[in-house]
């Protein structure tokens, strides 16, 4: 029989350390483990939880929390060209980046100091500096919640999309990713030419590119303008940047001449959302124990004693003047819960 833990404190679970309880809690490190424990939740409410880096608590969650524990990183198979390393979803994504750099392992350097686990990366399509995780996704494993059998996904029945997949849609709330196969490049295909990156190896004196002088670029970008979660709570980039088509995108660059833009395929144009939260007067901005970030105004932060229902409601305020001000609804990359 399994054993929950009662009424536990999900502060320590969550990046921007905020206060809420779970009714039930339990830690599962075995796929077993976990499949034992969802014969058993009924029609609870169920959360799970990995890295604890993308949600918004604004209340005590009542039901059962599952906090994703799956450890292990294995080579599968290695070809002329390719490593693909079956990677456990409980591990810590940056652990997993650094452990690809020791071994020369390419396809992630650029995905350097994002927070999370592993698990969550593919339900993301966590992406950086130009690199999405789908690039180097070959398949993942899950559970089913409601019948606890392990079904495997390819990288097409995933549909990956911009900070999207199947699990954010279709599937959303269906299954319980634990384990993901990566394929990984033996000889590296650097992509320095997307942010600050290339300059940033410049002032570092880097004239020889590597995995691990890419990835210490990016880290040191990141820590630049990004809070740390364990010095200020926070969930990283709020929202995702909105992505518009090119007679909207001309009509925006007509009112509005310093906007930035990025062109995508098929005349569609992405918007950095930090740019438009700052033009809308948001950055730096504190009400009490929450704000915006005075570096990077994507950033919502707690600064101790932060209110989950606070941080939502300063989140729907920053939507609201960025629609009126430039007619773009911004999309929350953070679970609310």
């Amino acid at each position: 029989m399994t054993e929950f833990e009662e009424n536990v404190s999900l502060k320590p679970y969550n990046t921007f350390g905020l206060q809420a309880c779970a009714r039930k809690f339990r830690i599962f490190k075995t796929v077993v483990d976990l499949q034992n424990t969802l014969s058993q939740i009924g029609t609870s409410p169920l959360l799970v939880l990995g890295g604890g880096s993308n949600i918004l608590l604004t209340k005590d969650f009542d039901g059962i929390v599952l906090k994703n524990e799956l450890q292990g990183i294995e080579v599968l198979e290695e070809t002329a060209d390719h490593i693909f390393v079956k990677v456990a979803a409980g591990e810590e994504w940056h652990g997993f980046v650094l452990e690809c750099i020791n071994n020369n392992w390419a396809g992630v350097e650029n995905l350097s100091l994002i927070p999370g686990t592993v698990g969550a990366a593919p339900m993301q399509n966590i992406g950086a500096y130009g690199v999405e995780i789908r690039q180097v996704f070959e398949s993942l494993e899950a559970v089913e919640i409601a019948t606890g059998t392990i079904r495997s996904f390819s990288n097409e029945e995933c549909e990956f999309g911009y900070r999207e997949s199947v699990f954010k849609k279709a599937l959303k709330g269906k299954f319980i990713i634990t384990s993901v196969l990566f394929k990984l490049n033996k000889v590296p295909k650097y992509n320095v030419s997307y942010g600050a990156i290339q300059n940033t190896l410049e002032e570092m004196g880097v004239t020889q590119l590597s995995l691990k002088s890419v990835s210490d670029a990016v880290i040191h970008i990141r820590q630049s303008k990004l809070p740390d979660p364990k010095e200020i709570g926070n969930a990283g980039s709020f929202f995702k940047n909105p992505e518009v088509d090119k007679i909207d995108y001309e009509g925006l660059k007509a009112m509005f001449p310093a906007i930035p833009s990025y062109e995508l395929p098929n005349d569609i144009f992405k918007i950095p959302a930090a740019w438009l939260i700052e033009q809308a007067g948001w950055k730096g901005k504190t009400f009490g124990e929450i704000g915006v970030h005075k570096k990077q105004p994507l950033v919502l932060v707690n600064y101790g004693a932060g209110n989950g229902n606070d941080l939502k409601n300063l989140a729907f305020e920053i939507q609201e003047s960025v629609s009126d001000k430039f007619g773009i609804l911004l999309t929350p990359e953070v679970n609310i819960i």
